[in-house]
């Protein structure tokens, strides 16, 4: 005797709804961690200047040391090779962002200089920061 089977198959899968709600949370999800991972790429360019800063001010006081005066600013990029290692190095942060750099008369600097150059440098103080109104104060 064949046995025919009368229950009804169970679809399986997801209806409409259940996709949708993933979707949703899914979104709320990103919207919460969008800003978070954008603030980290700009805290990363911050930090990197910093150290860049840190390392041209301990590079410049080196030179200072063993020549008796600090590289004048046409020269900075030049003279300051020895002392780095790699290249010289540009400020990721601020809106100038290549290792050029201008001369300075003020002590303390305190504004930025006009042009596009990433660095502003006094040579008679050794003061070096980034050529921009944001960061100049670092």
């Amino acid at each position: 005797m064949v046995r025919l089977n009368l229950t009804k198959k169970k679809n399986s899968g997801f209806t409409l709804v259940e996709l949708v709600i993933v979707i949703l949370v899914l979104g709320i999800i990103t919207a919460v961690a969008a800003p978070k991972m954008f603030n980290t790429a700009s805290d990363a360019r911050d930090s990197a200047t910093r150290q860049s800063l840190s390392v041209l001010r301990g590079a410049i006081e080196m030179y200072r040391a063993q020549n008796g005066g600090y590289p004048s600013a046409s020269a900075l990029t030049t003279t300051l090779l020895s002392y780095l290692q790699g290249p010289f190095p540009a400020p990721q942060a601020g809106a100038n962002q290549n290792p050029e750099v201008v001369a300075s008369s003020q002590n303390p600097i305190t504004s930025v200089e006009p042009g596009n150059e990433g660095w502003v440098y006094n040579n008679s103080t050794g003061e070096i920061r980034i050529n921009d109104g944001v960061y100049i104060s670092w």
